[in-house]
């Protein structure tokens, strides 16, 4: 199934043991579109903290009506490591996280999430042996992370192959591999204009500085695209089954 990245924003989450706050963003990987972390705003139970929970926690995303359940106890969530959102995560930190966790990091090896191509994966009973910090002091590209923030990347402007139509609405996410399959870009003015699917094959560049994507489309072919609806989102929408051909890179 597919699911509305926007649609979660602020849904509830649920531990094992009790509530823990609300959904407030996603980074994803944009060099393989995987998301990594949900961030959590647990400001309801401690005060002013937001935590990273990575798609581990939760397996599938499973809802129970408007809450998502996390296998996690709130113990563990609050001792977990504590993340400064105003820098980068750096690898550091994420090396911290997974050890703490006790689960395979997702950078080694040669799938999406490692060792598997699903995040679902029964973690281990101590940390990898290999997964240990690069202490060697020399600077290795495959150590920086390249995560963005969902919330952060909404409303770039899409930069056709003739010009600037709509900005970036929501995202399409794969719920069994919590990887981006769609950008939705809303064409015309703000908050006007249709909503139709940008496949990930389409996207030739991300601009941060110019907060721009750049796609390999023309305005015309944009606007001639199938509206899209989140609330018709389904394996059985034609639009949906599409989503099936682009595979992340």
């Amino acid at each position: 199934m597919f699911q509305s990245i926007k649609k979660l924003y602020r849904e509830t989450l649920r531990a094992l043991d009790g509530e823990i706050g609300h959904v407030n963003d996603f980074y994803f990987d944009d060099k393989s579109w995987a998301v990594r972390y949900l961030v959590a705003d647990t400001s309801s139970w401690i005060s002013g903290r937001l935590v990273l929970l990575a798609p581990h926690a939760f397996g599938s995303l499973h809802q129970d009506g408007k809450v998502l359940l996390v296998n996690l106890t709130r113990k563990q969530i609050e001792n977990s490591p504590s993340i400064d959102t105003h820098k980068p995560v750096s690898r550091q930190y994420e090396e911290e996280y997974y050890q703490y966790y006790g689960w395979p990091s997702y950078w080694l090896g040669d799938s999406m999430w490692g060792i598997s191509d699903f995040p679902a994966v029964p973690p281990p009973t101590r940390p990898l042996s290999s997964e240990k910090p690069n202490t060697s002091g020399g600077h290795d590209e495959r150590f920086d992370p390249h995560l963005r923030s969902t919330q952060a990347m909404s409303g770039y402007e899409i930069q056709a192959s003739d010009g600037t139509i709509g900005h970036v609405s929501d995202f399409i996410m794969d719920e069994k591999c919590w990887a981006i399959r769609r950008l939705v870009a809303e064409t015309g003015h703000w908050f006007s204009g249709k909503e139709v699917l940008i496949p990930l094959s389409k996207i030739d560049r991300i601009s941060y500085e110019e907060s721009k994507v750049f796609v390999n489309l023309t305005k015309e072919a944009i606007l001639q695209a199938p509206e899209f609806h989140v609330p018709t989102l389904g394996a059985n929408e034609p639009d949906v089954q599409q989503l099936n051909q682009d595979k992340p890179r």
